[in-house]
């Protein structure tokens, strides 16, 4: 897809919060989520985020105001998750999102005559239960900033920070789906087995080193037969659109358990999202070249490169992490961003990791997850989690002042912090479009049943 109407800067909405200057959600945007009205009984369904209301797609399906492609979409979109919308793959979404466009610009021809119509039509934001969008059947976690990966190598392997593997192939591991939770749901600090240097046996109890990582995610549409590789040209008609995630980890788990096979239980216990899908379409203005490699880096094999993905395979995605603690909260202080960082950065495109995930015949599924890791820049305070930023603890983080009775530093999360993730795209001449937020509280383990 290239820049079109639905991108025009100029373009205002009937629904007059989305014309805020700043608002996530303005009509440039149009994400897709899993929805019910709050106390009802009613299966969830299809929406699209317009300023601080959702669009009920499955009541405008039974309205009948779109047609071709887009009819179809609307009616997958009515189903209890976003799946067989996902399957229908990206002209279905973009069909729709084009007449959503149109239904939902400021023109005498599409504001709705009778205001009934807007009411059955829109449910306010704040009256709304989200849901993950899709049943996420796999999901992959990559590890694309040299950043990130150069950071904590150097807290284990300071002569060599970077595995010999890391700039020929996009590294991942295999994640947990069905501990995949949208936002704003609690987190249960975890337990398990960590051993200390210098301790000679392992001890079982809660996690101590308690992080967050801010990564962006990825929902695959149309997916691919086993046995079929994705070629690289081929890889961005597989992904429908984007979200924020939160790979939240268990430090002292992973310290300990992470050789010969890599992370295990230390993430399978909660993956945060964000509940909107953000589609390309959405992000075409704001896309960048990949990220200029050093001049002794290696270029990648010839199945994860190409001129379309030199040229225009990232997304200029700005990622915020904020934290509050307990006492914020009660003390009515707002959170502390502590990083920003843009996805611009990332060694590995979306593209590469898709293709490289398919290149031994391996099989993607419509709703399946794919992360990109964390997100890391160069300097300090771009570091996407408490254990590049802190150094692992030993350099806590300043959250609050006396504006809460008392400094409050963290090495790593304590019971009751909340992370708040958010991310942006900004670029001159387009509007602002985000992602929403990512959030979760941390809440105090509970000891395994006798």
């Amino acid at each position: 897809m290239s820049v079109n109407h639905t991108h025009d800067a100029a373009l205002r909405s009937w629904v007059p919060s989305a014309n805020t200057p700043g608002h996530d959600f303005p009509i440039q945007n149009l994400p897709f989520c899993l929805f019910r009205r709050k106390g009802s009984h009613e299966q969830p369904r299809g929406g699209v985020a317009i300023g601080d209301a959702v669009f009920d797609l499955a009541a405008a399906h039974a309205t009948r105001i779109f047609d071709g492609k887009a009819v179809e979409a609307a009616h997958a979109c009515s189903l209890p998750t976003l799946n067989t919308f996902l399957a229908l793959g990206r002209a279905h979404a973009s069909a729709l999102r084009d007449q959503l466009s149109l239904f939902l610009r400021e023109t005498d021809a599409s504001r709705p005559r009778d205001p009934r119509v807007a009411e059955l039509l829109l449910a306010p934001a704040s009256e709304v239960e989200l849901f993950v969008p899709a049943t996420i059947g796999d999901y992959t976690d990559f590890y694309a900033s040299i950043h990130h990966a150069t950071n904590v190598g150097r807290m284990f392997r300071p002569d060599a920070p970077l595995l010999p593997n890391y700039k020929w192939i996009p590294i991942g591991y295999h994640g947990r789906a069905s501990s995949v939770l949208v936002s704003d749901q609690p987190i249960r600090r975890p337990f398990g087995q960590m051993k200390a240097p210098d301790a000679k046996q392992p001890v079982f109890g809660p996690c101590r080193m308690l992080d967050y990582e801010v990564e962006i995610g990825a929902f695959v549409g149309v997916g691919n037969a086993l046995g079929t590789p994705i070629t690289l040209d081929e890889a961005e008609r597989h992904i429908l659109g984007l979200c924020l995630l939160n790979d939240w980890s268990a430090r002292d788990v992973q310290s300990w358990e992470y050789q010969p096979l890599g992370p295990f239980l230390a993430k399978s216990f909660a993956t945060t999202v964000s509940p909107w899908i953000v589609t390309l379409d959405a992000l075409e203005p704001f896309r960048a070249p990949l990220a200029a490699r050093a001049a002794d880096d290696p270029q990648p094999l010839p199945y994860l490169d190409s001129p379309a993905n030199r040229a225009r395979g990232a997304f200029d995605i700005t990622v915020d992490v904020r934290v509050r603690t307990a006492r914020m909260r009660e003390a009515g202080v707002d959170a502390v961003r502590v990083s920003r960082a843009r996805a611009t950065e990332l060694y590995w495109t979306l593209a590469q990791m898709v293709t490289h995930h398919t290149s031994n015949g391996c099989n993607l599924r419509p709703g399946d997850l794919i992360a990109s890791g964390t997100v890391s820049n160069e300097p300090d305070g771009t570091w996407g989690s408490l254990l590049e930023l802190t150094l692992r603890g030993q350099r806590p983080l300043t959250l609050s002042s006396g504006e809460t009775g008392s400094g409050e530093t963290r090495g790593f999360l304590e019971d009751g912090d909340e992370v708040i993730l958010s991310g942006f795209c900004e670029r001159e001449g387009h509007a602002r479009i985000g992602f929403g937020d990512c959030r979760g509280i941390v809440q105090p383990a509970v000891p395994p049943a006798a």
